[in-house]
């Protein structure tokens, strides 16, 4: 078999720009899909891919990368073999993981789920692939009754490291296993394992940051190792093509303008490798997506980072403890586990364990006996307001639209039909500039979809900004809760001060002035941070501290009277507004504005309480996304009056 290197030499993705476009076994799976005319080669790589879970599985696989480039190419899939802990322990653990993201965010560790690596990664072929299930389960069965148990795990840090040791004279036994693995896989299989050398362990944080280490260390102190635990041998495997890419996560639909751009769909993920970003535009990437295998540029702000073994696909997994064998995958086992994931590994799996196994269909339903149905979360929505009048057309848009006296007269159907009359004269709007009609459309259309989501609104909190009032006002109308809900001015949502041009704070409209104005405005509000409390080009800690504070203060005064809370305010308070929320540390000021810049109009997230602890986490908003291109203005006389 040709080295690791040279088989990386050859699968470097290449740039496809003109392509746009019940359980079986696996002999049985196969058979059914050579009976449908598929090659042989074909319906293997399907097969294996899909980790044998039905013919439906891989043929649907098959359709999807009908235009893969490397449909036909004979490229092997790499295979790694893991202990992996259920029961009490995987509590524990799964415990550790939620905890340490929310607290320190993601280190490296989180980029697979808790396991002892017992051999490093192999190759299989496709064709080799049901021996190589057999071999293990052969392995396992000679196993039992021998297998240690408990495992005496020993905590040990250093500087960039926590993990959980197995006892040395116990890890030579669980070595013993993978060398008998090993030596099975080349029997039935004709394939070369190499068992795992190294001090056997469980890495529970690396690569994190030096002032991270105290909470970590104190988290990992709070594991108790004691607890019971069936240690299951599991098998999965990775594309050899990716295996040295970042995996991300699409978030948002993607329909491509140009032939070398690829096509967007959620949940899909995408492949990117650092060597082809060299030539790509600034806010692009190049990926290839998991589930087409095509190739092309993105937009960079419609991915995330997404965990290594999300796209891994499971191949079984064995109990030392029971003669039946735990879980498995279906047909790409061969017959060595014929059923769906054991009840057991689904009971154990806890909020913050890591993703579904089988990667590449739907996510798998949690199942839980005998659970207590659960108190609602608490949810913080934070949303940028509407497209404003003075980004669509230019800070001259004054000139345009007041005559002499001050009276408003629109010059294109995007601007409102009237404006708020200003107690301080219309140039007050030069600071304080209103949504366009759009806008309007935009906000009522994210209020629509969260009245079909169910999604009750309790409180609706504002910027005082012009822009982000009547945004939260025409959300309110898409929820028919204009009139009903009241909207609460928080001068202490502003945006960054330092963001504001001249001398001066912007003249915004007094509450009562607004309700006057027929917009939904509570005007006997008092507000946490009045406008007498905001400077003038005040520092960047000022501004995230002041965001942290009212955003907590908000929360605690409508903890026990609603669940859900809305702020409607600007790009920048979806990052303030929350990520300290999470227990995270403020990003750089340079890190913090690339991030603002990424976020579009009606930019919406979701945050939500973990428990009664007070510490909140980012999840997926209950409405869909809001995309939408531009359209320049259009003259019939120098367009259509040509000579």
């Amino acid at each position: 078999m040709a080295a690791k290197e040279d088989l990386y030499t050859k699968v470097t993705p290449r740039r496809q720009r003109q392509n746009r476009p019940g359980t079986f076994k696996h002999g049985s799976n196969l058979d059914v899909l050579l009976s449908m005319g598929f090659p042989k080669t074909r319906a293997l790589k399907a097969l294996v891919s899909t980790g044998g879970r039905s013919v439906q599985a891989a043929c649907d696989w098959l359709f999807s990368h009908v235009d893969d480039p490397f449909l036909d190419d004979p490229l092997p899939r790499e295979y790694v073999l893991y202990l992996r802990p259920s029961g009490p322990l995987l509590h524990q653990l799964s415990h550790f993981w939620q905890q340490s993201r929310i607290t320190c965010g993601k280190n490296k560790a989180h980029n697979i789920f808790p396991h002892i690596t017992l051999c490093q990664f192999f190759m299989c072929a496709d064709g080799k692939v049901e021996a190589l299930c057999e071999a293990l389960q052969s392995t396992v069965a000679q196993w039992r009754g021998r297998f240690p148990s408990p495992l005496p795990l020993e905590l040990y840090t250093s500087s960039n490291f926590i993990g959980l040791f197995v006892e040395e004279q116990v890890a030579e036994v669980l070595k013993a296993f993978a060398a008998d693995f090993s030596t099975e896989a080349a029997t039935k299989a004709d394939v070369h394992v190499e068992p795992h050398k190294k001090q056997l362990h469980v890495t529970l944080a690396y690569h994190f940051q030096p002032d991270h280490l105290p909470s970590l260390e104190k988290l990992a102190k709070g594991v108790d190792v004691s607890m019971g635990c069936d240690w299951l041998a599991v098998l999965f495997s990775r594309d050899i093509r990716f295996a040295s890419h970042e995996t991300l996560r699409v978030m948002y639909p993607y329909t491509p303008q140009n032939e070398d751009e690829l096509e967007l769909v959620p949940g899909d993920f995408i492949f990117m490798s650092p060597v082809e970003q060299n030539s790509t535009s600034e806010g692009w990437v190049y990926g290839t997506s998991l589930s087409t295998g095509l190739s092309g540029l993105l937009p960079e702000n419609y991915i995330s980072r997404a965990d290594e073994c999300d796209t891994w696909v499971f191949h079984g997994s064995h109990s030392f403890l029971s003669c039946a064998s735990p879980s498995g995958s279906g047909a790409a086992v061969g017959g060595a586990c014929d059923g769906l994931l054991d009840s057991r590994l689904l009971e154990d799996r806890s909020p913050g364990d890591p993703p579904s196994l089988n990667v590449i269909c739907q996510p798998m339903q949690v199942l839980r006996v005998n659970s207590q149905p659960r108190l609602p979360k608490r949810t913080l929505f934070v949303c940028r307001h509407g497209e404003r009048m003075d980004v669509v057309f230019g800070k001259h848009w004054l000139s345009q639209c007041f005559d002499a006296k001050g009276r408003y007269m629109r010059t294109n159907l995007n601007m409102p039909p009237s404006l708020p009359v200003r107690s301080g004269g219309y140039r007050d709007y030069d600071k304080d500039g209103p949504i366009t009609v759009f806008g309007s459309t935009q906000a009522r259309l994210v209020g629509e979809a969260l009245l079909e989501s169910n999604t009750v609104i309790d409180f609706i909190y504002s910027s005082p900004s012009l822009r982000c009032v009547q945004t939260a006002h025409n959300i309110l109308k898409g929820l028919q809760q204009d009139g009903k809900l009241k909207i609460k001015v928080e001068p202490g949502l502003f945006e960054w001060t330092k963001w504001v041009s001249g001398t001066s704070l912007p003249a915004w409209i007094p509450p009562a002035d607004l309700a006057g104005a027929n917009l939904s405005v509570d005007a006997t509000y008092r507000p946490h941070i009045p406008v007498s409390k905001l400077t003038v080009s005040e520092s960047y800690d000022t501004y995230i501290s002041r965001s942290f504070q009212v955003t907590r203060e908000i929360l605690s005064d409508c903890k026990n009277m609603g669940n859900n809370v809305l702020i409607v305010a600007h790009a920048s308070s979806l990052e303030a507004c929350t990520r300290q929320m999470q227990g995270l540390t403020p990003q750089n000021s340079k890190d913090f504005v690339q991030v603002v810049r990424k976020i579009p109009y009606l930019g919406f997230c979701a945050c939500e309480e973990q428990g009664d602890t007070g510490v909140w986490q980012l999840v997926d908003p209950p409405i869909l996304p809001l995309t939408h291109g531009p359209n320049h203005s259009f003259n019939w006389r120098e367009t259509l009056l040509q000579d």
